[in-house]
């Protein structure tokens, strides 16, 4: 059985899903869409108690690492390596795609990296915002319809990794 939290952040809404062992999945929702269908308030000591203290925590600027446990169950092999590689870079840096292919020991190619970025099903929380192409952004799966690079934007410069836009 899963647990849902909704969380107002700078990028958007974001809808946390829990699990008994941890976060299964984190995703935006538009702002007045569908009802969540969930309890107003987390369990107190749950997984999905300790992502959304630790969201906003990261969101206000204290929090620089996650420590709840995420639920990486039904992906490839490669993809929950990629993911665990991924789980290195701390906050306020970034790797390339290709970096990152050699950092997680898959054997898979620069280009397949993207794919693996676009499967992560708890992005913010394994940072895959932190991973750039070789000459620019790259692409980001995640934020609103329509605001992905945006979003990624946004969390980079969060994190310090771009300077701050002055308009």
């Amino acid at each position: 059985m899963s647990e849902l939290a909704a969380l107002d952040t700078p990028i958007g809404r974001i809808v946390v899903t829990a699990g008994a062992e941890g976060v299964r999945r984190i995703s935006w929702r538009v702002v007045g869409r569908t009802s969540l269908g969930h309890s107003e308030a987390p369990v107190p000591g749950s997984a999905l108690d300790q992502a959304v203290t630790e969201l906003s925590e990261y969101f206000a600027g204290t929090r620089r690492e996650f420590s709840v446990p995420v639920e990486l169950d039904g992906l490839t092999t490669s993809t929950r390596q990629v993911l665990l590689a991924l789980q290195q870079v701390p906050y306020g840096s970034s790797v390339t795609y290709g970096e990152l292919a050699e950092l997680s020991g898959t054997g898979l190619p620069a280009r397949a990296i993207g794919s693996v970025m676009g499967a992560n099903p708890v992005p913010i929380l394994i940072a895959c915002h932190r991973v750039l192409a070789g000459d620019g952004l790259g692409g980001y799966s995640g934020g609103l319809p329509g605001q992905g690079l945006e979003t990624k934007r946004w969390l980079l410069e969060h994190e310090g990794i771009l300077p701050p836009r002055l308009l």
